[in-house]
């Protein structure tokens, strides 16, 4: 399927399709996400499709509480695989369709008691789990998408699986942030959106066709139902609103490359007139950091709020992007003649980093983005992403500044250890973000600036190369030169000492 005309009729090279939705939210964290999607699923009559990276049975979405229309005596399990196989029991007509990145899958072997859930499933007409090997070597599969019934669907940040789970208040010690196998994680923030109506059969149109290319049968779209899976106690932050959907796809087997995600990044921070605010696990891609030196060497440029973690998790994710990162900040400092540009990074009451997994964009409050896309190069190139946005200045859309104002201000709040009447006070009396982050409070939950440190000449030579995040399959297998990695030749950035 190829990307959709704007308005005008011209081409779009950043969006593949324009769909409507008649209520929107984005979900914060995944103790809200998991018993929302579970509540969503418990109201499932054809279809229920997951579209993950990562998938782990074993996890809890909920307390397992009793629902509406069953016996007082009979409540569904907590466990997401007891309750897949515990829906399909109770609903033989409703399918479960589950995709998931191949080598994700390797971790199936590791996780006990998965591989008896994996079996139940095998062994049930109605679910069907498929292993997406469909991307060239060195490529995932990274989607997050949720779709119910072809009206219902969510798309962002947040896996159904384990290390995810946590509140937003992200406790500095939470002895419910426990792996199946008992072991304690580290706070950890993510984001997701919720969307029902018309852009839920489009996301379902995407899914369908990447479970097709993965060598799944036909799966023809869901019949129209009028009822719809959105949870019952959900009040919408957004309704009667047009979505934008965009992705990311290598070239493969015939399909043909796909970089929509990457030319709406370029043109979303181009829009920006006053600011932009973001949340991303990683900074390292080469076509962001050039897009904000180019504009934060502007006379007036906007001002620019980013939220990453203190470190990525790995030994690899270090050496490939927060090596990167440092590269790229250094080189962005010396366009950046106002310091509008800042990197904050959220840290408990105790201090310790919260995991920042969300990727989010707000520009002006006119548009809010939330999908699968990180900052990095494989996020423009490699992997299957999606993202999806609703933009102020599209038909209709005109509404909508007040609800993401008010997203930008909560999440600001939640990270600052504030009330959003603080937060929103500091905001007002310093007429900025970074000044208003500056001005508060340096004991407990915070946001600090990040600190760049010093890298060796290795992991320098390492970053430049983008060896360990190249923008496209074949450069993993080329050698480096003036036509490849962080400071390629022709671009605004230059390499720093």
């Amino acid at each position: 399927m190829g990307g959709t005309k704007d308005e005008e009729g011209s081409a779009s090279a950043s969006v593949w399709r324009y769909a409507k939705a008649s209520r929107a939210h984005v979900v914060i964290d995944a103790a809200a996400y998991f018993e929302l999607i579970q509540e969503a699923m418990l109201q499932a009559r054809q279809r229920i499709f997951l579209i993950s990276w990562d998938f782990d049975s074993r996890i809890r979405l909920g307390p397992g509480r009793r629902w509406w229309n069953l016996p007082r005596r009979e409540s569904f399990p907590a466990r997401l695989g007891a309750f897949m196989v515990w829906l399909a029991k109770r609903r033989p007509e409703l399918q479960i369709k589950l995709l998931e990145w191949n080598f994700g899958a390797l971790k199936f072997l590791l996780r006990g008691t998965m591989i008896v859930d994996v079996a139940r499933f095998f062994m049930n007409r109605s679910i069907d789990l498929k292993l997406d090997s469909a991307h060239p070597l060195g490529c995932s599969h990274h989607q997050k998408i949720a779709v119910i019934d072809d009206r219902f669907a969510v798309c962002g940040g947040i896996d159904v699986t384990s290390d995810r789970w946590d509140t937003r208040e992200h406790l500095h010690e939470d002895f419910r942030r426990r792996r199946p196998n008992g072991r304690l994680y580290g706070p950890w923030h993510d984001i997701t959106m919720m969307l029902e109506g018309e852009v839920a059969g489009a996301l379902g149109d995407l899914g369908r066709e990447r479970w097709s290319f993965a060598g799944g049968e036909d799966m023809p779209p869901c019949e129209p139902q009028t009822e719809s899976p959105w949870p019952a106690g959900l009040a919408a932050e957004f309704t009667d609103v047009e979505i934008g959907i965009a992705r990311t796809r290598a070239a493969y087997n015939g399909c043909p490359e796909v970089r929509e995600i990457e030319e709406l990044f370029v043109e979303q921070i181009g829009r920006a007139k006053r600011f932009i605010y973001a949340e991303s696990q990683y900074f390292a891609s080469r076509r962001i950091a050039e897009a904000i030196a180019h504009r934060v060497a502007e006379p007036d440029p906007p001002e620019i709020v980013l939220i990453n973690p203190v470190t990525a998790h790995g030994w690899l994710e270090q050496q490939a992007m927060d090596t990167a990162r440092v590269r790229l900040l250094h080189a962005i400092g010396e366009k950046d003649h106002k310091r509008r540009f800042r990197v904050f990074v959220p840290l408990t009451s105790g201090g310790t980093q919260i995991y920042v997994h969300a990727k989010l964009l707000i520009v002006d409050d006119e548009i809010v983005r939330v999908g699968s896309a990180n900052m990095n190069n494989r996020s423009m190139g490699l992997d299957s992403e999606c993202d999806v946005f609703i933009d102020a200045a599209r038909p209709g859309n005109g509404h909508i500044g007040p609800a993401i104002q008010g997203l930008r201000y909560s999440l600001l709040a939640e990270h600052c250890g504030v009330t959003i009447d603080g937060l929103t006070t500091a905001i007002e009396r310093h007429g900025s973000m970074i000044a208003a982050i500056e001005s508060l409070p340096r004991e407990g939950k915070r946001l600090e600036p990040f600190v760049l440190r010093p890298l060796t000449e290795a992991e320098k030579t390492i970053a430049d190369s983008a060896w360990l995040d190249p923008e496209r399959p074949d450069e993993m297998f080329e050698p480096i030169g003036e036509k490849r990695g962080l400071f390629r030749r022709g671009g605004i950035l230059r390499r720093p000492r």
